[in-house]
């Protein structure tokens, strides 16, 4: 089967990156939300980037337009009936996740191939709300998803042949590099770094070290492009912890157990970046 348009549930964050790189690569897209305000958000998050780069000098006026043509929103999710992928990219919810998924599977052709972009939970947990188990895969894109180079291709035991190898054309058609794994909490990435990110906060809790040392010591010492703590409030720590709880639940492994400082700084609403401050403030 041959990918030719492409829907995006969820014009948020992830959900807008999303639907730009596969709007930019020449797909025709369809990006639903719930409501006209959220939506208009999101979409207007695209223009205003693809602006930059014309401003930047990286795409021409008319590219620009190009690809803001090559988009549809709305907020029915009957208008993604006719897509031939559709990716999910709604908040780490299970519950809103699998009620996502079993609407799609009713109004989509059976053909259509559904994929989520969740980056802990389970995607046959997720699978399992549509009759269509081996047509359903994980394509985790990584924020922000316009310029991170890596998408990981998630295979559940469900997950056919075919649908990975779709998948894996789907997101090198993006300019994109696919690292395909198994259906396990963290996949790949989140499973190596979490971990990390995870003691940094314990360093931190236990006064061994400032926070601007601890980031210093990573982005200096291991050439990361940016320290754990900062990373945190990039990705949001409200976002972390739902995560690692989920993972730490599943595995009971002690290394995601979340530290109580990231508890007690969501539960005050320092979330990070989006609410400007985390471990660093923000204007």
């Amino acid at each position: 089967m041959e990918v030719k348009k492409v829907g995006v549930v969820g014009c948020g964050l992830m959900g807008a990156g999303i639907t730009q790189v596969c709007a930019q690569a020449g797909y025709q897209v369809t990006v639903s939300e719930i409501n006209d305000e959220l939506l208009n958000k999101g979409l207007n998050s695209i223009a205003s980037r693809l602006a930059k780069d014309v401003e930047k000098g990286k795409m021409s006026q008319q590219d620009r337009e190009s690809i803001l043509a090559r988009i549809k929103g709305t907020t029915t999710t009957k208008d993604l009936s006719d897509c031939d992928l559709v990716i999910e990219a709604a908040v780490e919810n299970l519950d809103l996740k699998k009620k996502i998924l079993a609407e799609l599977d009713k109004v989509c052709l059976k053909d259509t191939i559904l994929a989520t972009n969740t980056s802990v939970l389970s995607i046959i947990d997720i699978a399992n709300a549509t009759t269509r188990q081996e047509k359903v895969l994980g394509l985790h894109f990584f924020n922000p998803a316009p310029v991170m180079k890596l998408v990981e291709v998630i295979k559940t035991i469900a997950t056919s042949d075919e649908t990975i190898t779709i998948g894996k054309e789907f997101v090198e058609s993006l300019g994109k590099t696919a690292a395909i794994c198994q259906d396990t909490p963290g996949f790949i990435v989140n499973r190596l770094t979490t971990p990390l990110m995870l003691n940094a906060v314990r360093m931190l809790e236990s006064g061994l070290a400032t926070k601007e040392d601890i980031d210093t010591a990573i982005t200096l010492g291991m050439n990361h492009p940016m320290g754990p703590l900062r990373l945190l409030d990039l990705v949001g720590l409200d976002t972390v912890l739902s995560g690692v709880s989920d993972t730490y639940e599943e595995l009971k492994d002690p290394q995601f157990a979340p530290p109580t400082l990231l508890k007690k700084m969501v539960a005050a609403g320092w979330l990070g970046r989006k609410t400007g401050k985390g471990f660093y403030e923000y204007e």
